[in-house]
């Protein structure tokens, strides 16, 4: 609050100590961030202070009585300043705390679009909850399984109990695709858990890909499953040798 009296009217924090008073992100260790709502060149100690004439009245609000960014307004700012994984750490931390979920901080993003950090935050989004449907998943997937040299798998089968998507029976492999992650609630989080050990304590190898990496990250996964596949031919050979 004496950050932000000292900077006079308009002023807020904003950026990382914004998204320290959220709780939605770690201060910065030798300033504090504020942004003034008018054009300006404060200079005091300790602060970073943001003339930000363009900055919307509906964009600061109060918490604990502190003016200071609202969390959409705050997580755009960040992105400006943070790389992927801390970013992606405040957007959980965000919805975790239900100060604001995915799909409407991707709307809400429509308000920012053009500045900075609005495009890596809207990147970052788009990977976690891209999907494809059945049919065009099967269109991406099934070369990556060639490249990978396996064989054709089976689909839709019951395996231990358990729905998979691909079912590899000579291997053991199960491999899940996952969209829309950040609508899967715990129950759903916990059903996965569970089938994964599942496959796990039966001996199979179960593995996981999104999406959005078998679509715009095809090599990286052709490299997983071909390790995969070493590993389990491997294991069996072992076996054999036994």
């Amino acid at each position: 609050m004496v950050a932000v009296l000292a900077c006079g009217d308009g002023a807020a924090l904003s950026h990382r100590s914004a998204a320290a008073l959220w709780g939605i992100g770690k201060e910065g260790r030798d300033r504090i961030d504020v942004s003034v709502r008018r054009r300006c060149e404060l200079r005091r100690p300790g602060l970073r202070v943001r003339g930000r004439p363009t900055l919307a009245a509906e964009d600061v609000v109060l918490r604990d009585g502190i003016p200071l960014t609202a969390v959409a307004r705050t997580l755009v700012d960040l992105a400006t300043e943070l790389r992927l994984i801390p970013l992606e750490r405040a957007v959980n931390e965000a919805d975790k705390r239900d100060f604001i979920d995915p799909e409407t901080l991707r709307t809400q993003l429509d308000d920012y679009a053009g500045e900075p950090g609005a495009r890596a935050l809207r990147q970052l989004l788009d990977k976690r909850t891209f999907r494809l449907s059945d049919s065009d998943l099967e269109i991406y997937f099934r070369p990556i399984i060639t490249r990978a040299g396996l064989p054709p798998p089976l689909s839709k089968q019951i395996v231990n109990g358990w729905e998979v998507d691909f079912y590899w029976s000579a291997l053991g492999l199960v491999v899940e695709t996952d969209g829309l992650r950040y609508h899967r609630t715990p129950a759903a989080q916990v059903r996965d858990a569970k089938r994964d050990r599942t496959h796990t304590i039966a001996g199979m190898m179960p593995l996981r890909f999104t999406h959005y990496e078998i679509r715009y990250e095809p090599t990286q996964v052709r490299d997983q499953l071909a390790a995969a596949v070493h590993t389990l031919r491997k294991r069996a050979s072992d076996i054999d040798h036994t």
